[in-house]
């Protein structure tokens, strides 16, 4: 019986190929999610020098004809007004202090308006928009969706939940260039993050949504919710 001497067809090289290329695919993705939890484990005591969204806007700025300058100065908690932390939670995640990393009712709640026709509700939490702060920029993708949420247990777990407020009002963008609470006073109100007060806090936590569209003094609807919000939650 003679043997045949032909190779493996075009189709069985073909699942080879994609096979290794899969392979590959699977270990870098695992490499950069090590990578990212190792530094939520730094950043547990080292201040972020920059993020995903500071470098996005920086390349963004190269085709912009106006020259872009950053302002980025990282401020301890206790230099960060207490008027501004709550105005920020009442905001943005007010559940803050109840949920491990997402808030299933937000989410619930989020994918009911969807599915209603409403105005989309934000269903994201602190820890979450942190988490893309840091790692993934402004993009959307189901892709970074989901290593998205593999990485807000770490955060929760690593980071606790002061200093994972504290990490994101330093990072979060407050309008073009300007991330963090102590640029924000300084830019908006010329003070420093300290002395900011209540209204003046709400209507630095009512442009969160849309940083590079609106401006503290045009949010006057947005301000007294987030003032209402904060009064109910005993702030």
């Amino acid at each position: 019986m003679i043997k045949s001497s032909a190779g493996p067809s075009k189709t069985t090289r073909r699942k080879r190929s994609l096979g290794f290329y899969a392979r590959w695919f699977g270990l870098g993705a695992a490499f950069l999610w090590l990578l990212a939890a190792l530094v939520l484990v730094v950043l547990r005591w080292v201040d972020p020098p920059t993020t995903a969204v500071q470098m996005q806007r920086r390349m963004q700025g190269w085709n912009q004809p106006k020259p872009y300058q950053k302002r980025y100065k990282f401020v301890p908690l206790s230099q960060i007004s207490p008027d501004l932390q709550h105005a920020v939670i009442a905001a943005e995640d007010a559940r803050f202090y109840q949920h491990h990393g997402f808030d299933w009712h937000a989410i619930q709640l989020a994918a009911e308006d969807d599915m209603g026709g409403g105005r989309l509700r934000g269903g994201s939490t602190l820890t979450q928009q942190l988490v893309k702060n840091l790692f993934f920029g402004t993009g959307r993708s189901i892709l970074r969706k989901g290593a998205e949420s593999t990485l807000v247990p770490v955060a929760e777990f690593v980071l606790g939940k002061r200093r994972i407020l504290e990490l994101y009002l330093n990072v979060v963008e407050w309008g073009p260039g300007i991330f963090g609470a102590e640029p924000a006073g300084r830019f908006y109100y010329r003070i420093s993050a300290r002395n900011l007060g209540r209204e003046q806090s709400a209507h630095l936590a009512a442009i969160l949504p849309a940083p590079l569209k609106r401006r503290p003094d045009r949010v006057n609807h947005y301000s007294s919710i987030i003032l209402e919000r904060m009064r109910q939650m005993g702030w």
